[in-house]
Formats: C-alpha cells, structure tokens, sequence
C-alpha cells in the first residue's frame, strides 16, 4: 500500500478543524514534500520525523513522499502533525498496519529520538474530536488536561516506538481513565481577613464578585489597591464544571499547556502597563488568545491603569460590552471568549497623594486633568464601580486581629449569584437592556434618585443602565427582591468619577 490517510486536527481561535493527513509514496528520486498551507514548523517537521523514524529503527523509504495536509485553504501551524505524518509513512511504505488508523486523531511532536512532545491546545481538540466518536492520540503530558472533556477517549502515549507496538498489537491499549479533582481549592487563595481596614472598598469588591462588576480603585501608593485585587478570586462564587472546561481550553490555547492544578480556580491576570494592543486582545500571524482572553471567568488586574498606552486601553471597551473580540487576518479569522472581570487601580494624581490626610500632594488642577484624562469617558462609562482607596489612618494600621476572611464574604456572594441564575440564569452584568428593564425596576424613592442623579451628573444612557445592575445585585446580596432606594443610592455613589 503506497497511501494512508489519518485525522489530526488544527487550531483556528477556540474551534479545531479536521485536518485529513494524506501520505503517498510513488517511485522516482527520494524528495520529501509537505503541501496543504504548511508553516514554518509544519514544513520543519520534515527532518523531525525522518530522524524519528531512523531512531526508533524504523526504515525510512527512499522515494518520492507527498504529504497532503487537507483542506488546502486553512494554514497548519505548530509541530502537532508530526505524528500523524510519521505514522502515515510507516503505514504507506508497509512497516506498520494501516487498518486502525483512522479510528483514531493523532496530535504530538516529535523529538528526534521519536519521543513524543506535548502540545498546544489539547484541550481544545480533545473536545472537537470527542464529537467525531473517534478516539484522540496524543503525548502523555497533555494526557490529564485532555481528559477534562469526560465523554473523550484519551490514548496517551510516550513515544512512536511505544504507538507502534500498540499497532502492531504487541502492547494492549487502554485509554486514560484518571479524572482530575473536582474540589474546590478556594483555601488556596489570598485572603481578604489579611487587609485591615478600607471597609468601604471590600463592600464594593464584594458587590463586584456577586454580579461580576468591573471596579476601578483610586487611592494614594501603599493604600491596599493591589492587596485588595489579588484576593478577589477569593471571593467569587465557586466555578462550574462549565466554566472550569471553558477557562481551562482557552489557556491550553496560550504560550504553555493548561497546569491541572489549576482546575476549578479562578484565573487571576495580572499584565504590566507597557503590554501591547496584541498581549491584551490577542493576535499574531497565527491568532493566539490575549490577556483577556486567558482572565475567562476570572479577574484581569490593571496596576497603574494611566499609564498604560492609551490605544491599548481603548481595544478594551468592545469586549467589555460583548464578551468576545474578534482576530482578523488576511488568511483566516478567530473568535476568542473574552468574560473577564476587569479590576484597575490607579493614583488620584501624578505625584499619588491628592486627598492624602497630610496633605502631601502638590499637583495642580491642570496636571491633575492631564493625569486623569489619560484613561477616555468611554472606556471609563464601562466601568461599574468606581471607588476611592484612602490612605490609612495609623490607628486601622495597628488594630490587631484579622478582618472579615474570604470564606465568609464568599458565602454572600454565592448566595447573591445562585439569585440570579434563579431568576434570568446569567450574572447581573451580562443582563442586555430588555432585561434590565423588566428585572432592575427600582421603587418611587429610587426612581426619583436616579432622575435627580441623570440631571445634576449628566449620564449617559449606559451609565443609567450600570447603575440599575449594580442595584439590583445589592439588592440580590440582601435578600430583597424589590429594588429600593438605599440600593439605588448606594450603586450612584459607586459612581465616583461621575460625580467627581
């Protein structure tokens, strides 16, 4: 037989396309050729897998190769097609059967000793190939992080040598059969009872947690802006078995495979203020996932929010409205999940202090309006919560004893978040406008406050719509259905940079 056919798949953003690898061998002078739309490491797998074959002592044939990488539009990238074309040569030039191949996917890379290398994005074409009724091959350290998807067949494997004697049926194959832990690792957090003080801006945190509020805190150096960031995954609701497989596919999807120890915890990322457009949205030649992408059901920090380049900052308000963006290339285009719940911090002023109790700051109005105006009215009218961090006094500093620990707060949480998947079954902040109105109704007294609050504060439409999620997720934490005017109060004065 000179021809073999078996199934790998390709990445193109969250979906994994069939890819159909075809191996002829035909007389004439040896060449070995890969076509379908290779890339660079595609094409270089050509000297992989020959130094594979030889190794694992295997003959490699002396003729004409043609590899056919199907279908020849999409672009093939990463070294994941390396097993399937070796297996393909073996099973055309007669070495191995050619009988059982295509009841299975095949993905890995190979060392040049035929060892196999884990990939990227196993999780991901695990799912796409479970779909197919097919059984998924692939390197034995992407074995744990495929077998998430429990209705797929995983058959790890260490090396082509190890494949081959399964083949061959000198092994016996079973597939994986390990599941990973299902508890919750919330314990493993940083915990909100080590913040002292700041009453007010754990109260808006916890309100954030419950309905999934994006915050901006402003407050002089050394406040807790950071500290207070770090332990909001603490405090979330614990994630479901959906959220876990969908967070868990887009980070196989990222620079490194998806760490198991990771399962069921919330994604915490943290970028420094001189990341790019394409580190935070995602994109490249080949798209791969951004910031935002890999933050999914979890918390994207921004530490020093007005420095970072203000064109990075402006690709975020899209996102923040959709849950998704969109990565267009002249070869293809890819959609990536973007649900994440954006945390800022930032200084009042250039020199940090404005507002400081010892008065330390020096600023003038003008340099104070340069500063602020760094971070755009849009992208600042997409942002629920926007509190104030003061400084400590020294008598908060030297209380002893812990605060309020994350446990507690997270219990509130929870019960305000299992509300509202009762009532409209998504968090408050994905709620669309048809929504809003029939489920954020606030009583007389808040109507009247938010009247009163649209007039003297000039909102926008957007920001009448925030303020009605935030009230309705205070009310949620409460326990009171009807929206009432504390709660509306109490969501405008989360405004602070519209009221400021």
């Amino acid at each position: 037989m000179s021809l073999a056919i078996l199934y790998s798949r390709a990445l193109c953003g969250m979906d994994a396309p069939l890819v159909t690898v075809e191996v002829h061998l035909s007389n004439g002078l040896p060449k070995f050729t890969i076509v379908g739309l290779p890339e660079t490491e595609v094409r270089e797998s050509k000297d992989r897998v020959h130094a594979a074959i030889l190794n694992g002592r295997f003959k490699f044939p002396a003729r004409r190769i043609t590899v056919n990488l199907a279908p020849a539009d999409l672009p093939k990238e990463s070294g994941r097609f390396d097993l399937p074309i070796a297996l393909g040569i073996l099973a055309a030039s007669g070495q191995i059967p050619a009988d059982r191949l295509n009841q299975y996917e095949w993905a890995g890379e190979l060392s040049l000793d035929g060892r196999l290398r884990p990939i990227r994005g196993a999780l991901a074409m695990t799912y796409s190939a479970s779909r197919s009724g097919r059984g998924f091959v692939l390197p034995e350290q992407n074995a744990g992080e495929a077998a998430l998807v429990q209705e797929a067949k995983i058959y790890p494997a260490t090396s082509l040598l190890q494949l081959c004697a399964y083949l061959t049926g000198q092994k016996a194959w079973e597939p994986y059969s390990t599941k990973p832990n299902d508890e919750e690792t919330a314990g493993s957090y940083p915990d909100m009872g080590e913040v002292k003080g700041q009453m007010q801006a754990k109260r808006a945190l916890e309100i954030a947690a419950a309905g999934g509020h994006s915050v901006l805190m402003i407050g002089p150096p050394g406040t807790g802006k950071s500290m207070l960031a770090r332990r909001i995954p603490g405090i979330l609701p614990p994630m479901t078995g959906q959220e876990a497989l969908e967070s868990a596919a887009i980070q196989s999807l990222g620079s490194g495979r998806f760490n198991l120890t990771d399962w069921k915890r919330r994604p915490f990322r943290a970028p420094h203020h001189t990341a790019s457009a394409v580190a935070l949205v995602g994109g490249g030649g080949i798209p791969r996932p951004g910031e935002i992408s890999l933050a999914m059901h979890g918390v994207l920090f921004l530490d020093e929010l007005p420095e970072f380049d203000r064109r990075v900052l402006e690709v975020l308000r899209e996102p923040l409205e959709s849950g998704y963006i969109t990565i267009s290339r002249a070869t293809q285009r890819a959609d990536f999940p973007a649900r994440f719940q954006l945390i800022a911090a930032m200084n009042p002023c250039p020199c940090g202090y404005l507002g400081h109790y010892e008065g330390k700051c020096r600023c003038t109005p003008d340099q104070v309006a340069r500063y602020r105006g760094k971070i755009s009215g849009p992208l600042l009218d997409r942002i629920d919560i926007q509190i104030e961090v003061p400084a400590l006094p020294k008598e908060d500093l030297l209380r002893p004893g812990p605060g309020e620990p994350s446990a507690v707060i997270r219990s509130r949480t929870t019960a305000a978040r299992q509300r509202q998947l009762d009532r409209q079954n998504v968090p408050n902040t994905e709620l669309r406008v048809q929504e809003i109105e029939k489920l954020c109704h606030p009583d007389a007294e808040g109507k009247c406050m938010l009247e009163r609050a649209m007039t003297r504060l000039n909102m926008s439409a957007r920001a009448y719509h925030r303020i009605l999620k935030l009230a309705r997720t205070i009310a949620d934490l409460s326990g009171s259905e009807p929206i009432l005017g504390k709660h509306v109060a109490e969501a405008i004065q989360y405004r602070r940079m519209d009221i400021s």
